[in-house]
């Protein structure tokens, strides 16, 4: 059953991780899965490069874009990783490693994207091998 998105906050991150998939498409990754949920957290896309495993996290914000100022604000949506945030992503990564038995190199990266509905344009920012 598909993830349904309710609140504002909801759909700025399905709308950011749809345009994380298309740039990940864009830069030669296959995608794997996407909202791999456990009761004890969530991995936002799978997907692989080079015989790599990427556990990406997505995290979005709207901002104006002609304003350089707005996106790089008081608030950055990276600031949204807190340790307990981190830690359900250990774990629910732990999870998905042993139910599909997956052997070889993996990583965990981190995509931050600043959208502009006015626009409808986004500006990407690929946090790769990211150390949990």
């Amino acid at each position: 059953m598909p993830k349904v998105f309710t609140s504002k906050s909801q759909k700025i991150g399905e709308i950011g991780e749809h345009v994380a998939v298309h740039y990940l498409q864009n830069h030669d990754y296959t995608i794997i899965e996407r909202n791999y949920t456990k009761k004890w957290g969530e991995i936002d896309i799978v997907a692989s490069k080079g015989g790599v495993i990427h556990f990406i996290e997505v995290k979005s914000k709207l901002a104006d874009l002609k304003k350089a100022r707005n996106y790089v604000d008081v608030y950055k949506p990276e600031d949204g990783m807190h340790p307990w945030k981190i830690k359900r992503l250990i774990r629910t990564i732990q999870t998905y490693l042993l139910e599909r038995r997956v052997k070889g190199d993996w990583q965990f990266d981190l995509i931050v994207l600043y959208l502009d509905n006015n626009a409808r344009k986004a500006k990407v920012e690929f946090m790769e091998n990211i150390i949990l």
